[in-house]
């Protein structure tokens, strides 16, 4: 799945928000930041750092799915899009999601020491519970998928 995201300036950018915070949901996204105008922010260790765009780079954002699967090896990451005052801001995501019939942590990555901490679900279910999901904000949904 694609999604262009547009951002108009905005002349009192502290009273907007351009992308709410939230971990994606999905597997694995790639974000191109076009113009390189600065507004995507992650959060680490409480505090909002922004991402400084770099010319004909691409974002590598971990997704919730990822993180179930890894069984919290890979952590997914809150993230968040502010808006800039005097120039626009246009990105295009890539998303990419595991078609398995089920998603869960990996057999494999599963010991006595290191338990699944997800449960195991199914791949249609896990996206409608998504898109029901009363609000996606943080990693709220992802909160929802551990054992």
């Amino acid at each position: 799945m694609m999604r262009m995201n547009y951002f108009p300036p905005c002349p009192q950018p502290e009273k907007v928000a351009g992308l709410n915070p939230h971990s994606d949901t999905i597997g694995l996204t790639i974000l191109l930041q076009v113009n390189e105008v600065d507004g995507l922010q992650i959060k680490k260790d409480g505090i909002w750092v922004p991402i400084k765009p770099l010319p004909n780079a691409f974002v590598i954002n971990i997704g919730d799915m990822l993180e179930m699967i890894t069984n919290g090896i890979y952590r997914s990451i809150e993230h968040r899009v502010t808006v800039n005052a005097e120039k626009e801001r246009l990105s295009f995501a890539t998303f990419y999601m595991p078609h398995d019939k089920e998603i869960g942590p990996a057999t494999s990555l599963i010991t006595e020491e290191t338990p699944a901490r997800f449960k195991r679900i199914g791949v249609q279910e896990y996206l409608r519970g998504m898109f029901a999901f009363e609000k996606l904000y943080g990693k709220s949904y992802l909160d929802s998928m551990k054992i």
